[in-house]
């Protein structure tokens, strides 16, 4: 239990989503099975955070590996879970507020402000994929903040003036919610995941007493199954090796 907590952590601990392609690419036939499905996920995400003024949606990039552990009693039923390691939440054009310098709020005055919020997000969906390849799934969604900010943007003399202010003491670590969602798993290649999910958020966003504010996204994703081909080939020949016919000496062919 505490080597798997110490490997999830170490997950969430990597800054940088090109670490995560490079550990898929290198161990992505170790990790492929035929009850397991290891690949990569990513795609566009569109966010925003309920009961907040806020004006459309914010608009991210999200990157991840998921796994697929098919049931051994019927494959059609599986768990899907990983980690999204780049997952952008928040919303765009908040309620301008005081920044307590009075430079800045004269610079800032008349402009925006954007909330980016930052998790490593966890989902721990049963998914269920019929005979014509469409799948559905749904289940809880945990999320462990990385990062947060307000970005506060004007226009002066046609100059684009931007300032971040850091937030990530203002929000709670832990986000958790119920995420549910609908896709198609192509007949091409190793096949291609092409999903549609929505994440609900059920935790208040904001620490204290503040306004009850949740996370919301939309997610649109593509995931591709990494080494699943090779895996499958060195499965074959392992099975071609075992079943050779060995001939007894006396039935070897004469020279």
């Amino acid at each position: 239990m505490k080597k798997g907590l110490l490997l999830l952590v170490t997950f969430f601990c990597m800054n940088q989503a090109e670490s995560q392609v490079l550990i898929s690419l290198i161990f992505g036939d170790k990790l492929n099975s035929p009850f397991l499905e290891f690949g990569l996920e990513g795609g566009i995400n569109l966010s925003d955070i309920s009961n907040m003024e806020s004006s459309g949606l914010n608009p991210g990039f999200n990157l991840g590996f998921y796994f697929d552990i098919k049931s051994k009693q019927n494959p059609a039923w599986m768990i899907n879970t990983g980690v999204i390691v780049k997952s952008p939440m928040g919303a765009r054009q908040i309620p301008l507020y005081s920044l307590e310098d009075e430079n800045l709020d004269n610079t800032f005055a008349g402009g925006t402000v954007d909330r980016e919020i930052r998790y490593f997000n966890v989902p721990i969906l049963i998914k269920y994929q019929f005979k014509n390849r469409i799948y559905l799934k749904t289940g809880p969604q945990l999320g462990l903040l990385a990062s947060a900010f307000d970005q506060f943007k004007n226009k002066i003399n046609d100059n684009d003036v931007v300032y971040k202010k850091k937030i990530r003491d203002e929000i709670r670590v832990i986000d958790a919610g119920i995420a549910f969602g609908t896709g198609y798993h192509m007949d091409v290649g190793n096949g291609l995941n092409i999903t549609i999910q929505y994440y609900y958020g059920l935790v208040p966003v904001m620490k204290g007493d503040g306004h009850n504010v949740y996370n919301r996204s939309l997610y649109f994703t593509a995931g591709i199954p990494i080494g699943k081909g090779k895996a499958a080939q060195k499965r074959a020949e392992k099975e071609a090796e075992l079943n050779k016919v060995i001939l007894p000496e006396d039935e070897a062919p004469k020279k």
